[in-house]
């Protein structure tokens, strides 16, 4: 799968520099610890640049950390070294995954499954996490609601403005809801002069319905939806749903 983030690796670890990733760790080890049947391994699915996985080692989990981009691995795996950290990183597309063994909750944030293509790379993801899934472990992720996509996201322009780099960012948005991103960074040398990276990518809307049909096909049993990390109540502007769910032991299929 192609995600146009060949030069964006670097650039996106510096831009979630922002993000909670302390607070995204707890809330997921509060919920391993209080739904789950086992809590020992952690797959972070479009683990990036690694952040969220090192957060989850630290609270003594096992962490598979998977992405289908090298330069993200890239980042990850320097990272961790020098560090005595319990994480396993691997190159792999969430629609062909393919892990050793089973884990006892799988984690997929920051909106990672708004960015494949289309419902049927959703349905082979969700296959695949469901295959690798033990019985009674978790399945975590968030997806962008139509709010975000329809008013925050839209055909807006914004501006990122760092010391040593600066962020374009131009939105279109389609008929069917989905944004298409275009990036333009220009980032400061050493000689002053400033070089220009463009990517681009699209974030797909998902509907619920089909989001829980897909579930149960799996074998997942939806515990809640949640306002982002909040835990509270969706509302009419939130941008992202939480997803909890849990995966059915054999006996209860």
């Amino acid at each position: 799968m192609d995600t146009g983030y060949e030069n964006f690796a670097w650039f996106y670890d510096r831009l979630t520099e922002n993000v909670d990733h302390d607070g995204a760790a707890k809330l997921v080890d509060d919920l391993v610890q209080r739904y789950a049947d086992y809590k020992e391994v952690v797959l972070d699915l479009a683990c990036g640049t690694g952040k969220l996985s090192e957060k989850l080692a630290r609270k003594g989990y096992d962490v598979v950390g998977v992405d289908n981009s090298p330069e993200m691995l890239d980042i990850a795996q320097q990272r961790f070294e020098g560090k005595d950290l319990p994480v396993t990183l691997l190159l792999q597309d969430m629609t062909n995954l393919d892990l050793y063994g089973a884990v006892d909750c799988t984690v997929c944030l920051l909106d990672s499954l708004n960015h494949l293509k289309n419902k049927q790379q959703l349905q082979k993801a969700f296959e695949r996490v469901s295959m690798f899934t033990c019985g009674g472990g978790l399945f975590i992720f968030d997806l962008n609601t139509e709010y975000k996509h329809r008013q925050v996201l839209a055909n807006y322009a914004f501006n990122f403005d760092n010391e040593d780099f600066f962020c374009a960012w131009q939105n279109e948005l389609n008929d069917d809801g989905s944004v298409h991103i275009y990036l333009d960074f220009f980032s400061k040398e050493k000689d002053g002069r400033y070089s220009r990276y463009s990517d681009d990518f699209t974030e797909i809307l998902f509907d619920d319905e089909f989001i829980e049909q897909e579930l149960m096909k799996n074998g997942f049993e939806l515990i809640g939806k949640y306002d982002d990390f909040s835990l509270g109540p969706v509302k009419e502007t939130s941008q992202r749903v939480l997803w909890v769910c849990k995966k059915k032991n054999e006996e209860q299929n």
